[in-house]
């Protein structure tokens, strides 16, 4: 059997039925305009070691076929996952005599920088968006004091905020995608990992804000177009960057208001673990290493403040 013809059968009857949308959609992405181009016409029996290592070099030094150039690590990466993955599942159905994948020596990837937006950053936001006619922008200050992911924010609907208790309860998530006729859609899944279901508290000072959208809103969303829908997370990630722009501030994506909101926590004196159970990690563990500048910093602070003590 051909690798792209697996490549098929993998994808609509061992990835489609047992992952999350998003995830088949990446899966089908990076097969078709990756692996299929230049392994698909390998036999499955004819893939070696040394062919998919050269393979993977080949993606660090001019895998993009539109320019030429070297995909980055973490893209490289995702493909050899999902190169790995379907040979495991050609193997354990007897496709395949061995299982190889972990033979490719992946490239070594960096875990990117944390990049938040600085006090003066963030209440040049706040002000914006709040004197900013359109309701749906209030979603980026909702993040900025809930850590929310922009698909936790775009799937939330008012039926998950509780007024008495000031809270919001995350139980699923959005994402843009394709309908059957190939047409762009919302789709709403599963949140990304079973800690994302979680109930965050914010503070009283949201709630006048929260209370005058909710009375003005005549859809289930939180955050909706102006046809009372969800809003596709492409298009909200472009209101921020024309935000930011418009307030002269370097662009960040979106993902840095969830960083700032955990900096702020941090400086604020949040203990690890409650910031873990907000942001909807595994553990303090991954908390701990993802804003360990962070917590050293406020660490430092705390002993400078001891050391005042001092006569």
């Amino acid at each position: 059997m051909k690798y792209k013809h697996w490549l098929t059968e993998w994808l609509e009857n061992y990835v489609k039925p047992v992952t999350k949308h998003k995830t088949y959609l990446r899966y089908y992405d990076i097969v078709q305009q990756h692996v299929k181009v230049q392994l698909g016409n390998y036999e499955l029996k004819n893939l070696t070691p040394l062919v998919l290592q050269h393979y993977t070099m080949r993606l660090l030094k001019s895998g993009n076929l539109k320019t030429g150039r070297g995909l980055s690590v973490n893209t490289v990466n995702g493909i050899v996952t999902v190169i790995q993955t379907s040979l495991r599942s050609a193997y354990s159905v007897g496709q395949l005599n061995e299982y190889f994948g972990d033979k490719i020596q992946r490239p070594r990837s960096f875990q990117k920088e944390i990049t938040s937006f600085t006090v003066s950053e963030q209440k040049k936001i706040e002000r914006e968006i709040l004197s900013c006619p359109k309701p749906r922008m209030f979603g980026i200050v909702l993040c900025l004091y809930t850590g929310l992911r922009i698909g936790e924010l775009l799937a939330l609907e008012w039926k998950d905020v509780d007024f008495q208790k000031c809270t919001v309860s995350v139980n699923k998530t959005l994402h843009d995608g394709k309908d059957v006729n190939g047409r762009n859609t919302r789709i709403i899944d599963e949140p990304k990992t079973a800690n994302s279901k979680r109930v965050i508290p914010f503070p009283k000072q949201l709630l006048p804000y929260l209370r005058n959208l909710k009375s003005a809103s005549k859809t289930p969303f939180v955050v909706s177009s102006t046809k009372g829908k969800a809003v596709f997370v492409r298009s909200y990630q472009k209101s921020f960057e024309v935000c930011l722009k418009k307030l002269n501030i370097p662009h960040k994506g979106f993902h840095a208001l969830r960083h700032t909101f955990a900096t702020r926590a941090i400086e604020c004196g949040m203990d690890v673990k409650t910031l873990s159970e907000i942001l909807g990690h595994k553990n303090a563990t991954v908390t701990l290493n993802k804003y360990v500048h962070s917590f050293m910093e406020h660490k430092k602070e705390m002993m400078n403040k001891l050391g005042k003590m001092l006569p």
